[in-house]
């Protein structure tokens, strides 16, 4: 079956049945397709959707591509769980619910990304560890499972490896939002990993793929849709992200604020409320607890007695990165030579922020790709971020950045001080949880 023929197809809005998705599929393994071609499937999908029954396939195609990890040896005393999240500037929920979960006897083998349009990747955030392994063998990820509770990891070769190409395409195609190549990427890494329940973050706002809360709503049915039809137990959120989740954006920034949250129970009060309830949901789905208030209070205590931070250290540690970052973060994360304050011109509320453009900037300083084989610079970034609604006076801080060079830095203080606006009368962010979506 020629790629070319296929791809014509779906280039003139036919819709195309399990065979044909089967080949490019294929194609993306073997090789057999060409990155041209591979892209121009990808725009074409992009520019004329699929439907149900197509995304469905195309799910199915890249589990079956590779690999499937089977729990069923290993012993484990308790579910196993997952969360995703489509992507948001600063979003570093994940490095800290991981720990939290596994703390609480569930059991997280956590298939993520790498950074992916304008939105950070949890794997880019992890290689800021020295010596942290994100793509570790199927016995080195089982053997973390086991004695951590939890592995943040990449896909390994044979895990969805047509994803694993795809989604490369993807990041520098312009083709990243299309509901059913998000819906088939994450689903198909999170069914080869052999979960038994699934909490789904899907971000809408300035800062989101989902910019529009209709193009969320129909993402998130998408991801019930096709889930509730592989069989895997799902809930779905809708959560905002017009602003920076978090104080900070950028690879080591994000991993440090994480610990933070871990380490004493506090931090940016969306990031631990989304935190929170994320966390509340895998318990639910694990039946680790009966009901909201008790998984609730479960989370809280695993913070606050400093398992979960006992749990972040030995899944550091299983995965080859140092057995003391949880205390001494600052000697281990690398530090942006180059720091500068953006501050605000006027006294006022924060009223506005232009995430997307943050998320941008990020990948300008060095802190994501630009190309699939560029590397990235865990050191840059942006700290203390100013949130929507909060009083400042002229002079104060909205936020700091962390460059390579001074040009860099200068560059984005101004770019900064532009998308961080101050208005004259106070105003209130929308709630960081917006819709709890059944599937």
């Amino acid at each position: 079956m020629l790629a070319q023929e296929i791809i014509r197809l779906k280039r003139d809005r036919a819709t195309l049945n399990a065979a044909h998705i089967d080949a490019f599929v294929q194609g993306l393994v073997d090789a057999s397709w060409s990155e041209g071609q591979a892209a121009s499937m990808a725009m074409a999908i992009y520019l004329n959707g699929m439907t149900a029954a197509e995304t469905v396939a195309l799910t199915r195609a890249m589990t079956r591509s590779g690999d499937q990890l089977d729990w069923a040896g290993a012993n484990l005393d308790g579910p196993i769980l997952d969360k995703h999240s489509t992507g948001g500037v600063g979003d570093k929920v994940s490095l800290a619910l991981a720990p939290i979960v596994a703390a609480c006897g569930g059991y997280v083998p956590m298939i993520s990304g790498r950074g992916l349009g304008h939105t950070g990747g949890t794997l880019d955030k992890l290689d800021s560890i020295p010596g942290y392994d994100s793509s570790p063998s199927t016995a080195q990820l089982h053997r973390a499972v086991r004695d951590a509770g939890c592995a943040i990891v990449g896909q390994t070769a044979r895990l969805a490896p047509a994803d694993r190409r795809l989604y490369a395409v993807r990041d520098v195609t312009a083709t990243v939002e299309s509901v059913p190549l998000i819906t088939a990427s994450i689903l198909s890494k999170k069914l080869a990993a052999g979960l038994q329940g699934l909490v789904m973050d899907v971000k809408t706002g300035n800062g989101a793929f989902a910019v529009e809360r209709s193009e969320a709503d129909a993402l998130a049915r998408s991801l019930a849709s096709v889930a509730r039809g592989a069989g895997l137990p799902t809930q779905v959120w809708i959560t905002d992200m017009n602003q920076v989740l978090g104080h900070a954006c950028g690879n080591a920034l994000e991993v440090a604020e994480a610990i933070a949250l871990l380490r004493d129970g506090r931090g940016e009060p969306r990031l631990l409320e989304i935190t929170r309830m994320l966390g509340a949901e895998m318990l639910l789905l694990g039946r680790l607890a009966t009901n909201l208030d008790e998984a609730l209070a479960k989370v809280d205590a695993a913070v606050s007695s400093g398992r979960a931070l006992e749990r972040w250290a030995r899944m550091v540690s299983a995965l080859g990165g140092p057995a003391d970052l949880a205390e001494r973060p600052e000697r281990h994360l690398p530090a942006a030579p180059v720091q500068r304050a953006v501050l605000a011109a006027r006294g006022g509320w924060v009223s506005h922020v232009q995430t997307r453009d943050i998320g941008l900037l990020l990948i300008e300083l060095g802190g994501g790709r630009r190309q699939a084989s560029d590397s990235v610079d865990p050191r840059v970034g942006f700290s203390g971020i100013a949130s929507i609604g909060q009083r400042v006076e002229a002079g104060d801080v909205l936020a700091c950045i962390h460059a390579a060079h001074a040009a860099d830095a200068e560059m984005a203080q101004q770019k900064m001080a532009e998308w961080i606006r101050v208005a004259d009368t106070p105003a209130s962010a929308s709630p960081v949880l917006l819709e709890r979506l059944e599937a």
